[in-house]
């Protein structure tokens, strides 16, 4: 019997040592199943910033267009006032006219739009509040005038709308209610 005991000993240890062995392998397993994901996580975060790299690159570039595109604005209105009018004039905005329509495009095929901001809500993701201004016409917090332009590249902001936004209208607390007495002893006809 004492061979009996050995062999179930031996076999009682390579069933430890296979227990063993197969948790190992499961713990492996695991970690080489999270270095995997890891890597194609990482590879997926260099795609996008490769990819984010490509299609703002030019975001500084396009910024510094921004300066050019706002004096054409800036030239186009100055000659649209009422002493030019020459045909020499004429001719010399419509070039002007030209050349912004294809900053423009040449702007838009890059992903720069610019933001409509004149009429709009002011939001303050897009537009830079510089003035207050009263205006009736309009209900609070609307953007009524355009000081320059703001501008998106793609999904973010280039640079933000520098507007003039209705103010908040405040209403005037009511006036207490003057009692008899008081409006007898202000009355012109009660002399001191």
């Amino acid at each position: 019997m004492p061979h009996n005991t050995s062999n179930k000993a031996r076999a009682d240890e390579q069933s430890v040592e296979n227990d063993a062995l197969v948790a190992e392998n499961a713990s492996l397993r695991d970690r080489m199943l999270r270095a995997l994901a890891d890597a194609e996580n990482t590879r997926r975060r260099a795609d996008r910033t490769a990819a984010d790299a490509g299609r703002y690159a030019i975001a500084d570039f396009a910024r510094e267009i921004l300066t050019v595109a706002d004096n054409l604005q800036r030239t186009l209105a100055a000659a649209e006032r009422p002493a030019f009018g020459a045909v020499g004039d004429i001719a010399l905005i419509e070039g002007v006219r030209a050349t912004q329509r294809m900053l423009t495009q040449a702007l838009e095929r890059y992903g720069v739009r610019k933001i409509e901001a004149l009429g709009q809500p002011f939001d303050p993701a897009l537009h830079e509040a510089v003035l207050e201004v009263e205006d009736a016409s309009h209900p609070p917090g609307t953007v009524v005038r355009v000081m320059e332009d703001g501008y998106t590249i793609h999904d973010r902001l280039l640079r933000a709308a520098r507007v003039a936004v209705c103010k908040r209208r405040t209403e005037a607390p009511p006036a207490p209610a003057a009692t008899t007495a008081d409006s007898q002893s202000r009355s012109p006809d009660h002399s001191d």
